[in-house]
């Protein structure tokens, strides 16, 4: 996978809102930081507009989102938000600029669909916090994006968890929000999942869904293909009136236990507090042992 060119002092990033629409404030303490790093900073034309749920019409998120990946002085684009949106976009999107001139696409949630695209162009992207982040994030989920935009070591660290399998294994670095992966499965924009390293995170989903998409996954292949799996935050997740009767981590555990696979519950990343940087495509080591697992980026 190729790697676009790491940051440097005076480097542009480009924010953009290609899902749904954000509160100016978080913007604006975004922008503060990424200068505080030495970075210039650019806001799309409706990045802070509103078009019902989202932040414009499919036509204006889809022009502010190309602005980005065709301007030659752009070096990365921070997506505003998740929400729902960018599957909307993402085959509306001119992409043949970009692959001769890559830049880093950070986000994480519904950019998962981006993710996807930037993959199948074999390129690198971030999963990492947007400017909500910025905000209510922690330390390390910004220093974590600020060390993967500039192409510096380093790793995360996950607890030892009951569920855990261990193991060490090193891979390329693929995945994000699993409702998304789990709807890109039947799409030309599927993860090419063989021998990977696919960590997966959720929200607000309720227990039968997750175990829906979790037989799929083993259904369409992909459990039995990877080489390790690495779980971040299940946060917000619902029952149904009649308990479904297992945890996340059950539902988890009981698909992965018998692929023979390197497992890490815990990490930090997802819609979570501490959302740390991660490395899409990038070539990682990850070890996993009853007293924890490390990620090495």
């Amino acid at each position: 996978m190729k790697t676009p060119p790491y940051l440097t002092p005076g480097s542009l990033v480009y924010i953009t809102a290609p899902a749904k629409a954000i509160e100016a404030s978080s913007i604006r303490k975004t922008q503060e930081i990424l200068e505080s790093w030495g970075l210039a900073v650019r806001l799309s034309t409706h990045c802070l507009g509103q078009h019902h749920y989202f932040s414009g019409t499919d036509e204006e998120r889809t022009q502010d989102f190309q602005w980005g990946l065709d301007a030659p002085d752009v070096h990365a684009i921070l997506c505003a938000r998740g929400g729902y949106g960018c599957v909307r976009i993402v085959e509306q999107l001119s992409w043949n600029t970009f692959q001769t001139n890559p830049k880093w696409i950070v986000g994480f949630s519904d950019v998962t669909v981006f993710h996807h695209k930037v993959h199948q162009l074999g390129l690198q992207s971030i999963h990492g916090i947007m400017p909500l982040g910025f905000v209510t994030g922690t330390h390390a989920s910004r220093e974590t994006l600020k060390k993967a935009l500039f192409g510096l070591p380093y790793r995360l660290e996950g607890p030892a968890h009951p569920k855990n399998i261990p193991g060490e294994v090193e891979g390329v670095l693929i995945g994000g929000n699993m409702t998304l992966v789990y709807s890109m499965l039947g799409t030309p924009l599927r993860y090419d999942f063989k021998d990977k390293i696919l960590l997966l995170e959720d929200i607000g989903e309720h227990l039968y869904k997750i175990d829906r998409m979790l037989y799929s996954l083993q259904l369409a292949g992909v459990l039995s293909s990877i080489k390790g799996l690495i779980l971040g935050g299940f946060t917000e997740m619902e029952d149904t009136d009649i308990p479904f009767g297992k945890s996340i981590e059950a539902l988890i555990y009981e698909r992965v236990k018998s692929c023979n696979i390197p497992v890490a519950f815990g990490l930090p990343f997802g819609h979570v507090s501490d959302n740390q940087g991660l490395v899409l495509g990038k070539p990682v080591k990850l070890q996993v042992t009853n007293q924890g697992s490390t990620l090495l980026i």
